[in-house]
């Protein structure tokens, strides 16, 4: 029987060990998260969406992963009766200079294999998205959402069933090896011997990589703190589905968009704005060595340089409600500021970025003896989870 230690106990965690117990290899999977429950942070803090690969470079493992994640996570949403449904998005350009960009989007995702992409005319925008106003739209039928919360409670529950542990409030600190086929995990509550270490700490994966290997990372981790607002309980009748802006390919982030939640609830978001914690929520929250630790890496400084104005741009949609709502007016004229209100979701993006200030937009996965680190897996990471997994275990374990 091979010992396998996951750290990390968001939906990516989960995943690979939910695959590992169900593998016709003999595994024996424990799973270590610090906080007292599973998917705390970016896992239990993202919107919803099922994302099935619009948007990535054609031949990136991202985009394989993302088109083949969508639809194993719907296969799993539909055998273990969770909450999901998929109702398509679509997506808006504004402009001339945007449709450009929204052919571009359209092209990749055929290329990627998406199925049903296909432009909206006018009629047919009104009619799923009377409220929307844009030059040309695109339609994505495959997207739609899911209770990833769910979706985790599910995974642990078989991971268990399958004779595996999880060790809650377990925070790791590092590791020993034995010898070239086993190595002790070290938490701040016990210490336990390992065939193999996997890393899925997202916000963390750098410093664990650096407290596991005792190696300097090959990437720095940049948190980015993204927020939503709800729309009123009246005005809810304006988003039927969900509704994207086309993105401006300078950046990774899609833009303010509109979201139908799987509880029914309608959100607006988010912006992106430097988070002064790995897991700070609300723009109070503080800590001096992560904020330290952002501000003067050499990366983060040049992509400042680079983007200067549009990082002011999101500053200034996190501190102003009316500058959120203009950018979310670009799809939908009629919103005005007193349709939203605080309560919708905020999450934190784990953003890996290279010394040139460059956004690593692939997911990134290395082997370091008996130890594989996750270093970057954002969106769709939750979508992709089931096929990152996979790909884990047909290329470093099996």
């Amino acid at each position: 029987m091979k010992k396998i230690a996951i750290v990390g106990g968001g939906i990516l965690g989960l995943a690979i060990g939910y695959q590992l117990s169900r593998s016709k290899e003999d595994y024996k999977i424990s799973i270590f998260e610090k906080e007292a429950q599973i998917g705390k942070h970016q896992s239990g803090n993202n919107s919803g969406v099922l994302h099935c690969g619009l948007y990535y470079q054609p031949g990136s493992l991202k985009a394989k992963l993302a088109v083949a994640g969508i639809r194993s996570m719907i296969d799993f949403c539909e055998q273990k009766k969770i909450n999901h449904e998929v109702c398509g998005k679509i997506v808006v350009a504004s402009n001339d200079r945007e449709i450009g960009f929204l052919d571009n989007l359209a092209d990749r995702g055929n290329k990627n294999g998406l199925k049903g992409l296909r432009y909206l005319n006018d009629g047919e925008v009104k009619e799923r998205e009377p409220h929307v106003r844009g030059k040309k739209a695109l339609l994505v039928p495959e997207e739609g959402i899911a209770d990833y919360k769910q979706v985790m409670q599910v995974m642990l529950n078989d991971i268990q069933s399958n004779g595996g542990n999880i060790y809650l409030s377990n925070k790791v600190l590092g590791s020993e090896p034995i010898n070239a086929k086993k190595i002790v995990l070290q938490t701040d509550q016990l210490e336990k011997e390992f065939d193999l270490i996997i890393n899925c700490t997202g916000l963390y994966s750098d410093r664990n990589y650096k407290n596991l290997t005792q190696k300097k990372s090959p990437i720095k981790i940049v948190p980015f703190r993204g927020e939503y607002m709800q729309i009123k309980e009246e005005y809810k009748h304006m988003v039927n589905h969900l509704i994207y802006p086309v993105p401006d390919p300078s950046y990774p982030f899609l833009g303010v968009h509109f979201t139908r939640m799987t509880n029914g609830a309608r959100e607006v978001g988010p912006n992106a704005v430097l988070a002064l914690k790995r897991e700070g929520y609300k723009n109070t929250d503080f800590s001096l060595y992560d904020t330290i630790d952002a501000v003067t890496y050499k990366g983060f400084l040049n992509f400042m340089t680079k983007n200067f104005s549009f990082a002011i741009g999101e500053f200034a949609s996190s501190l102003s409600s009316k500058a959120f709502v203009e950018k979310a007016k670009k799809m939908i004229p009629d919103v005005e500021e007193y349709m939203f209100e605080k309560g919708g979701t905020a999450g934190v993006r784990a953003q890996a970025m290279s010394p040139k200030g460059e956004l690593i937009m692939d997911f990134n996965i290395i082997k370091e003896n008996n130890q594989i680190h996750v270093l970057n897996a954002p969106s769709p990471g939750a979508t992709a989870s089931l096929s990152i997994a996979q790909y884990i275990i047909d290329q470093y374990i099996n």
